[in-house]
């Protein structure tokens, strides 16, 4: 096995409801890390976005974009490798929510601010990103029961976790490592956890691809 290797700044990475958030504040923990959320709740125009997403996906957006880039400027003004960084989102994958969300007149308009942005030249040690189809995605959307997420159609999501897939089969500006997370429970199975923490430690390729069995079969195939 591989030398583990220090990773300063660790993205985990996927679409609604695979479970990016959990993964990371897991991960934050046991690295002793400092930890870099996506602020879902406190973006004023989410719940109306579900509602009528053609209406309200500027404005939702922008919050994103905006609140993305001031995260990431604190963390540069501390000094973002004095100690490590786990974040669960990818600034680059903003411009996919826009691309996939808005029209021809709002695009542009939000070319024009995110090139007006500064935006630190943060690149990340790792990028985790976690797959899974819009069953399981949904499933997992209603297990946890937050009331705004209730409103997502299934149409939207499948859209998204497409252009999801086709970012991140693209992505060439940090090593990533591609987790087929559908029969695994990273964060009740500590078997199963620690062996993606083991993949994340051990990387040595651009481009790494993880497809793991649920502990329970790989222990019964012994």
């Amino acid at each position: 096995m591989a030398n583990k290797k220090k990773i300063d700044y660790l993205v985990i990475e996927g679409p609604i409801g695979v479970g990016k958030t959990s993964i990371a504040r897991k991960l934050g923990e046991d690295f002793s890390a400092t930890l870099l959320l996506e602020q879902v709740d406190e973006n004023p125009f989410l719940q109306q976005f579900y509602k009528d997403i053609k209406k309200y996906a500027l404005p939702t957006q922008l919050y994103f974009l905006l609140s993305r880039v001031e995260a990431l400027q604190k963390l540069q003004q501390r000094d973002i490798f004095g100690s490590t960084i786990v974040s669960d989102f990818l600034l680059a994958k903003d411009r996919l929510f826009a691309e996939l969300l808005l029209d021809d007149r709002q695009f542009d308009l939000y070319l024009k601010i995110h090139s007006n942005l500064q935006i630190p030249d943060i690149k990340p040690d790792l990028v985790v990103y976690l797959q899974a189809p819009l069953s399981v995605l949904m499933k997992r959307i209603h297990k946890r029961g937050r009331d705004f997420e209730r409103l997502i159609d299934s149409e939207y999501l499948n859209r998204l976790n497409k252009a999801y897939l086709d970012f991140f089969s693209h992505y060439k500006n940090s090593p990533i490592l591609i987790v087929n997370a559908v029969d695994v429970d990273f964060i009740n199975n500590e078997d199963e956890y620690r062996r993606l923490k083991e993949h994340i430690l051990n990387i040595e390729s651009a481009k790494s691809y993880y497809n793991p069995v649920p502990y329970e079969l790989s222990r019964n195939a012994k």
